[in-house]
């Protein structure tokens, strides 16, 4: 009686283990499309027309687009060969900035440091149950995602990813003073992504390193540009 009381625990532990397994599936090749809109803080909200972010992702590659009347900027990043490369077009201006491990850490490290605190509350947004989950910037502002736990993204070094974040990013707001910028999940494409969207142009544009670009940056902001 005890050896069949055992190999009924066993069991119920084994489906539970599977069930858990089972619970959430990773997402290893996919479109993702966010957009974006600016929130303030008497609760009016503006989207911005044409705004959007696409992420386009793999198991070991990714490229984030980011869309808006201002202009359009996309990085694209191997994970395998670890480089990449980020273009800039704007105002006419077609830049693109080689990067490599380093550099790609040094991108992403606002995302990668954040401390998340979890939260039981839920919220359904554009069909995905999501919970919430905050955490602070570096810079002192609040930070709140909404995810959804039974998702997540196998590539956990894409743009604009959080890697502690235990499923799919679904919505994420960022409050600066008094506007809230945010980005929301509106559709996902489990198709594989083609190949040639993490392809390098081959002309049109003007290739510098990432430091380059950033001594640059700081060159401009040192002139008031």
């Amino acid at each position: 009686m005890k050896l069949n009381n055992s190999v009924f625990i066993l069991f119920i532990s084994f489906l539970l283990m599977s069930a858990s397994a089972k619970s959430q599936h990773s997402l290893d090749d996919g479109t993702l499309l966010y957009n974006i809109s600016i929130h303030s803080s008497n609760q009016e909200s503006k989207t911005i027309p044409g705004a959007t972010l696409t992420l386009y992702v793999s198991k070991t590659k990714s490229s984030s687009v980011m869309n808006s009347a201002l202009g359009t900027e996309s990085a694209v990043y191997d994970n395998v060969l670890g480089k990449g490369f980020i273009l800039k077009e704007y105002s006419g201006q077609k830049l693109m900035i080689t990067i490599n491990h380093k550099d790609w850490q040094q991108k992403n490290q606002w995302n990668n440091n954040l401390n998340f605190n979890y939260t039981n509350e839920t919220k359904i947004i554009n069909g995905f149950t999501c919970k919430k989950a905050t955490a602070i910037t570096q810079s002192g502002n609040p930070f709140t995602v909404y995810y959804a736990p039974d998702i997540k993204i196998t590539n956990t070094k894409y743009n604009n990813a959080f890697p502690r974040l235990p499923g799919l990013p679904v919505q994420f707001d960022l409050q600066s003073g008094n506007l809230i910028f945010q980005y929301q999940l509106t559709s996902i494409n489990y198709g594989v992504v083609p190949a040639n969207i993490f392809e390098a142009p081959k002309s049109g544009y003007r290739v510098m390193s990432y430091e380059e670009n950033q001594q640059l940056r700081k060159t401009n902001e040192s002139i008031g540009f």
